[in-house]
C-alpha cells in the first residue's frame, strides 16, 4: 500500500486541533468585527445615553440618578442570568461538541432583540430593559462561546496573538458600525429629524451589520470537538453539572486560572463600568451630544484596535501577566485624567488612554484564560471566564449607578468605585503564575 494513501488530506489537516485554515481564522476573528457593533452602538453609546436622557429621563418624571440605576440594573440582570447558566452551557457545548449551533442560536437572538429595540420610544421603560436584558443575554453567550474555540485553532505559543487580532479586527467593526449610524443621524438632523426617529434606525444598522458579517463564521469556522461519550443516559442539564461539579473537584490543580478569575473579576468590573456607562458619565458631566459622542467612540476604537493588537504580540513575547500589568497602570491613569477632567479635551485624552487600555486588557484576559485550560474543557473553562465577566459586570456598573443614586446624581463620585477595582486588581494579579498556569493545562490535556 502506498504510504501517502494514510496520510490525511490538506482539508483533513486543517481541521487538526491548532491547525486551521487562514479563511477559517478569519472566521473566527470576524465574529468579533460583527458583534462589536452591538456592544458599541447598545450599551456603550448611542443606546445607552438615549435610555437615559430620553426613554427614562426627566421628562418621565424619574428622580436624579434613577435612569442610570434602571439602566444598570438591566445590565445586571442581564449578566446575572449569563454568570448562572453560561458556564453550563460551555459544559454542554463541550459534552455534546455543538459550539456552533449554540452560537448560531445566541447570535440570532442578539440580532433579533437588538432589531426589536427599534420599537422602544420615550416612557418605554419597561419594555427597554427586557429588550435590553435579553439582547445582552444573547450576546454574552456569543462572546463565550466563540471565545472557546481559540484552543482548537490555534497552538498556545500563538493564542495571545490571535485573540488580539480578533479584538483588534472587533473594535474596527465598531468602528464601521458606528460610522455608519454617524452619517445617518447627521443626515437625519440636516433635515429636521427627531432624536426619537434616528436612534431607532441606528439599531437596525447594527442589527443588520452583525447579521451580514457574522455569516462567514457559520460558514466557514469548523467544529473540531467530537462528542464526549461520558454522563450518558442525563440530560443536558444534568450533564452540564455533572462536568462543572468534576471541575471545582479539582480546583487545586488548576489554581492559578481560578486565582486569576479572581483577579478579571475585579479589575473586569472596572472595565465593564466604563464600557456601559462611558458615554453616560460624557454627556451627563462634560455635556456632550449624541455626534460628539459617537465621534469620541469611534476615534476610542482605533486607539482600542492599536491597543489589541500590540498587545496581543507583546504578551507571546513577554508573557501575559507583565502585559497585562502595564494594561491596568494605563487603565488607573486613564480614570484618574477622566475623574478631574474639567474641559472638553481632557475627556479626549481620557477616552483614547482608555481605549489603548481596553482593547489590551480585553485581548491579554481571553488569552490567558485560553492558555490556563484544557483544550478538550475549553468550552467549560471558557464559560467559567464568562461567568467571571457577567459578574464583574453586574458588581461593576450596579455599584456605579447606587452610588450615583444615592449621591443624587454625582458621577464624579461614582467613578471612585471604578479606580478601585483596577488598583485592587493590579494588586491582586502579582500572585498568579502563569508557567504553573500553562502546565497544569497541558496535564489536563494528558489526562
Amino acid at each position: 500500500m502506498n504510504s501517502d494513501q494514510n496520510k490525511p488530506s490538506a482539508d483533513e489537516n486543517s481541521r487538526l486541533i491548532g491547525n486551521a485554515s487562514r479563511k477559517e481564522l478569519l472566521a473566527w476573528a470576524l465574529y468579533d468585527f460583527a458583534n462589536s457593533g452591538y456592544t458599541t452602538v447598545v450599551q456603550t453609546t448611542i443606546f445607552s445615553a438615549y435610555f437615559v436622557g430620553v426613554i427614562a429621563g426627566a421628562a418621565q418624571g424619574l428622580a436624579p440618578g434613577l435612569s442610570t440605576l434602571l439602566w444598570s440594573l438591566a445590565i445586571g440582570i442581564a449578566n446575572f442570568i449569563v454568570m448562572i447558566s453560561g458556564p453550563l452551557i460551555g459544559a454542554i457545548a463541550d459534552q455534546r461538541a455543538c459550539k456552533k449551533r449554540f452560537l448560531l442560536i445566541s447570535s440570532v437572538g442578539c440580532i433579533a432583540s437588538t432589531a426589536l429595540l427599534a420599537l422602544v420610544g420615550p416612557g418605554d421603560i419597561g419594555l427597554g430593559m427586557v429588550l435590553v436584558t435579553l439582547s445582552a443575554i444573547m450576546f454574552a453567550y456569543g462572546e463565550n462561546l466563540i471565545a472557546a474555540f481559540l484552543p482548537e485553532i490555534v497552538p498556545e505559543e500563538n493564542m495571545g496573538r490571535m485573540s488580539g487580532y480578533g479584538w483588534s479586527l472587533g473594535y474596527f467593526g465598531g468602528l464601521l458600525t458606528l460610522g455608519i449610524c454617524l452619517a445617518y443621524i447627521t443626515w437625519a438632523k440636516q433635515r429636521g429629524l427627531p432624536e426619537t426617529h434616528f436612534v431607532p434606525v441606528t439599531l437596525l444598522i447594527t442589527a443588520a451589520i452583525f447579521a451580514l458579517a457574522a455569516t462567514p463564521t457559520f460558514l466557514w469556522l469548523h467544529e473540531r470537538a467530537m462528542p464526549v461519550a461520558l454522563y450518558q443516559g442525563l440530560s443536558n442539564l444534568q450533564i452540564g453539572y455533572a462536568r462543572l461539579a468534576h471541575t471545582f473537584k479539582e480546583a487545586a490543580r488548576f489554581r492559578d486560572l481560578l486565582w486569576f478569575l479572581v483577579t478579571l473579576g475585579v479589575y473586569q468590573s472596572g472595565v465593564s463600568t466604563v464600557v456601559v456607562l462611558a458615554a453616560i458619565y460624557a454627556q451627563e458631566v462634560m455635556g456632550f451630544d449624541t455626534q460628539s459622542l459617537i465621534v469620541l467612540i469611534m476615534v476610542v476604537n482605533v486607539t482600542a484596535a492599536v491597543g489589541a493588537f500590540i498587545c496581543g504580540h507583546l504578551q507571546d513575547r513577554m508573557g501575559s501577566v507583565p502585559t497585562l500589568a502595564i494594561t491596568l497602570l494605563i487603565w488607573i491613569v486613564a480614570v484618574i485624567v477622566a475623574l478631574f477632567a474639567s474641559k472638553t479635551a481632557h475627556m479626549w485624552i481620557a477616552g483614547n488612554i482608555i481605549g489603548l487600555a481596553m482593547g489590551a486588557s480585553q485581548a491579554v484576559g481571553r488569552a490567558l484564560v485560553s492558555k490556563f485550560s484544557p483544550t478538550e474543557r475549553a468550552g467549560e473553562f471558557l464559560g467559567l471566564w464568562g461567568l467571571v465577566n457577567r459578574l464583574s459586570a453586574i458588581v461593576g456598573p450596579l455599584s456605579y449607578g447606587l452610588i450615583n443614586y444615592w449621591s443624587n446624581g454625582d458621577h464624579r463620585m461614582s467613578l471612585l468605585s471604578t479606580l478601585a477595582f483596577f488598583i485592587v486588581g493590579l494588586v491582586l494579579l502579582c500572585k498568579v503564575n502563569e508557567s504553573r498556569g500553562k502546565a497544569a493545562a497541558l496535564m489536563g490535556d494528558a489526562g
